[in-house]
């Protein structure tokens, strides 16, 4: 941990969004409203009639396989990776996400038009700080073939090794890159969620994803793109999982220093990883300064 601090920033203006929720298929709006510092990111249900908020930190995230869901007190927003992620490489500390169903709208299964967004309207910085959480000695997670490690750095950044040996085409994809605005918008933004056909067949049969088609994921079927656009990038789908992972890390709920090195992690994996981060983040900040 270090003493360095930064300036806390909100968004200059609220911004709406309007569409489907991938698993959910129900319509959905957002609406980000800005908040003043130490609020941090939070959801607000506004469609239930207690209207419950939902801190957007590790420790409200319920660990399944496929996306991030936070959940308090029964209440429940999911598919929150890519929004958070755009919020986190634009440095949004402080917002009050109102959402009108349980799922983030997935719009074409990437962060791009939320990072357009935030570009568009602007950044506030606010008067008061906060410290960042810069690793000083490796953290690390491991389980099984899935590897998460943090090193120091000066920066935020992430590299990503993806492994598919069922997948020709896919198999083993490298991404690196420094965390920041116009990376972000330039270089991880764009890349969409993406499936193997196999898997996720079933899922739509048993009616398990509502929302989704080739209008908003990337599929991969016979050693093909089934979109008729194909990829923007070669190396989209391992770019897709950078961004998850910035969503994900954005969880512990500071910014973040370091440089984070994964291979094959998830959603589950990277929420297992921000717990090991956020818990030593505590234990650092309850020993007394000598």
């Amino acid at each position: 941990m270090t003493s360095k601090n930064y300036q806390q920033n909100t968004l200059k203006r609220e911004i709406t969004f309007e569409g489907i929720g991938l698993f959910t298929g129900l319509k959905t709006t957002i609406r980000l409203v800005p908040q003043p510092p130490n609020t941090g990111i939070v959801f607000q249900r506004v469609d239930l009639l207690e209207k419950p908020v939902i801190e957007a930190l590790v420790d409200n995230v319920k660990k399944v396989p496929g996306y991030t869901l936070l959940e308090k007190e029964g209440a429940r927003v999911q598919t929150v990776e890519h929004l958070l992620s755009a919020l986190s490489a634009f440095t949004v500390d402080n917002l009050l996400i109102e959402i009108t169903s349980p799922e983030v709208p997935i719009l074409d299964g990437s962060a791009k038009i939320f990072a357009e967004k935030i570009q568009e309207v602007g950044i506030l910085e606010q008067d008061e700080t906060k410290p960042y959480f810069q690793v000083k000695e490796p953290l690390y997670y491991s389980n099984n073939e899935i590897h998460i490690v943090a090193i120091p750095s000066d920066v935020f950044f992430v590299s990503y090794t993806m492994h598919y040996p069922q997948s020709k085409q896919l198999f083993s994809q490298f991404f690196t890159s420094p965390v920041n605005s116009k990376q972000f918008t330039l270089e991880i933004a764009p890349a969409r969620t993406f499936s193997l056909y196999e898997e996720i067949a079933p899922l739509v049969e048993n009616g398990m994803i509502r929302g989704g088609g080739l209008h908003n994921a990337l599929i991969f079927k016979d050693e093909k793109v089934l979109n008729p656009e194909g990829m923007l990038f070669e190396d989209e789908p391992v770019r897709h999982k950078v961004l998850d992972m910035i969503g994900d890390l954005s969880l512990i709920g500071n910014r973040l220093l370091a440089h984070v090195i994964a291979i094959r992690s998830g959603h589950m994996a990277n929420a297992s990883f921000a717990e090991v981060v956020k818990k030593f983040m505590m234990e650092y900040e309850s020993v007394p300064s000598v």
